[in-house]
């Protein structure tokens, strides 16, 4: 960063390594999406339904994998070059600054936190519907884009190519202004309140720390233990009551207490001694 208090062009930053890796996985699996799609489209379809955000997946299927996967994948040219560009642009000086670890700590919490906002708010039908989907690496690039503005927010940065200066801080205050105006009124087809979470996220990463940050996460994976202990409840139940109708065919089946099947061995029942069958497990 600039010592001198001379303007900081935002015109050719360095491509840090971090920022180098991503641009490179995100552009990588865009052009193979291009390519899937001549070659096998069903492989594309498999792929979108198994990897963008839709709520109902994560909340009632548990594909949790999609709060990550979303972001690798962009809809059209546009939205990845604009994503790229972002992360070009403020990453960069952000993985300077605070170094590689930590700029990818703010980057995925930025992308998981947006997708854990996108998924709470699409449940409340105000912003967002459950069986929407999700797409881009917005999440990520706007925890950085606050982050900057909070970090270097008296940098006057040049936007290239309008002639004009700007402090960081009020750029970011004016995308965050236009972000939650766009989100409001629906936004069309740009997710917009996945670029509220990353900023929410981002900010707390910068303010709180990482482990601040990750504290909705960590609710998160508890949501998912008590969702998964909800289903093996009704796993045992429901071999209880294949015990019972079983029984009541003159038929016995056994299950232990996680509701799992117990084969069957030669005991004193069968009226060999308790000798050992054949079952192996």
């Amino acid at each position: 960063m600039r010592r001198t208090g001379e303007p900081m062009t935002l015109s050719l930053p360095p491509f840090t390594r971090a920022v180098l890796w991503l641009i490179g996985i995100n552009t990588g699996i865009f052009l193979l999406m291009l390519v899937l799609e001549r070659v096998a489209p069903i492989a594309v379809y498999w792929v979108k339904d198994y990897w963008e955000l839709v709520p109902t997946d994560v909340v009632r299927h548990g594909m949790v994998w999609q709060l990550v996967t979303y972001s690798v994948l962009h809809e059209g040219i546009w939205q990845l070059l604009g994503n790229m560009f972002g992360l070009w642009m403020f990453g960069s000086a952000f993985e300077q600054a605070w170094g590689t670890r930590r700029f990818l700590e703010l980057y995925w919490i930025g992308v998981v936190g947006a997708a854990i906002t996108t998924v709470a708010l699409a449940y409340t039908h105000i912003l967002g519907r459950p069986d929407g989907g999700t797409v881009g690496a917005s999440g990520g690039v706007f925890a950085i884009l606050i982050a900057f503005g909070m970090l270097f927010g008296d940098q006057e940065i040049m936007m290239i190519p309008f002639p004009f200066l700007i402090k960081a801080k009020y750029f970011v205050g004016i995308l965050i202004v236009l972000t939650l105006a766009l989100a409001m009124a629906g936004g069309g087809n740009v997710a917009y309140v996945a670029h509220m979470g990353g900023l929410f996220f981002g900010w707390l990463y910068v303010r709180r720390g990482p482990k601040a940050a990750l504290v909705n996460v960590n609710l998160s994976e508890q949501y998912y233990g008590v969702r998964n202990s909800y289903y093996r409840w009704k796993r045992r139940r429901a071999a209880r009551k294949f015990e019972v109708y079983m029984k009541q065919h003159d038929r016995q089946v056994h299950f232990d207490e996680h509701g799992n099947y117990i084969p069957p061995d030669d005991d004193a029942r069968k009226g060999n001694g308790g000798g050992k069958s054949g079952w192996v497990n």
